[in-house]
């Protein structure tokens, strides 16, 4: 797992653990990146399936009660069937474009 920091952004990249190991360790250390936005590029693992993603949602869903932006980044999985409540793009750049609109969003209390 590799964190990498811009702003108030961290990207978590998990390259050969699986899914489920990677929701265990970002559990685990929550508290050193709470305060940011958060995008999870899985980008790297294959296969991904939806079960795969769902498995973020709890987490997801806690930090995004904290009004901060939580983004699965992963181009093998059928982007019409992942749960509205959790956000997967198929790019980093839309990732980051995503987390900008909802910074906005937040800024105007929308």
């Amino acid at each position: 797992m590799i964190f990498d920091t811009e702003e108030n952004i961290t990207i978590i990249t998990q390259e050969k653990a699986s899914t489920i190991e990677l929701v265990k360790k970002l559990n685990v250390l929550y508290e050193r990146f709470k305060n940011d936005n958060i995008i999870v590029n899985l980008t790297s693992l294959k296969p991904i399936t939806l079960e795969n993603i769902v498995e973020f949602l709890q987490i997801s869903n806690t930090h995004r009660k904290a009004k901060k932006s939580f983004v699965i980044v992963s181009d093998k999985i059928n982007l019409n069937e992942t749960p509205d409540e959790i956000i997967v793009v198929p790019t980093l750049q839309e990732a980051h474009d995503v987390i900008e609109m909802e910074e906005i969003e937040r800024d105007l209390g929308i």
